[in-house]
């Protein structure tokens, strides 16, 4: 029952957020990071901020950078770095239609819900949450894809 409800919720995101279907011919548009240093702490990486393609943002996976530790303080933060490439690139939370979160630990899980669903008040997108050894001491990383 909990898949079907979860693919019934994907379908309607995804009618409403009504992507443009790409011809065969169409080029991936590559979105330059215009963030603050600290949000793209390597400009020269072998990969974008995100790209377009098909009326769809696919969203490289972003991490906290310097704060307050801790997986709420760091949900906040890459939550709120997503929604600022979001809206440099033309679209926004409202429009995402799937995210993948990594977690260093997966106990952890409920604490980061918390925060997440702050974000995703009424339109909830797709998502899977994922357990990974992240560098350094990043505990979470969220990647996503919203409509254009």
């Amino acid at each position: 029952m909990f898949r079907v409800i979860a693919i019934a919720a994907l379908s309607t995101v995804l009618l409403a957020c009504q992507p443009e279907t790409p011809s065969p011919n169409a080029a991936a548009e590559d979105l330059q990071p215009a963030a603050p240093e600290y949000m793209n702490p390597n400009p020269r990486a072998p990969y974008s901020e995100g790209v377009r393609y098909g009326g769809l943002i696919y969203l490289a996976g972003k991490t906290a950078g310097p704060g307050e530790p801790g997986v709420q303080a760091e949900t906040r933060r890459t939550l709120e770095s997503i929604q600022d490439a979001l809206e440099r690139f033309g679209s926004s939370m409202d429009r995402v239609v799937k995210c993948t979160v990594f977690l260093v630990d997966m106990a952890q899980w409920s604490a980061m819900n918390e925060v997440y669903a702050e974000f995703f008040p009424e339109k909830k997108p797709a998502r899977t949450a994922v357990g990974i050894s992240l560098g350094g001491d990043t505990q979470v990383e969220i990647e996503c894809i919203a409509a254009a």
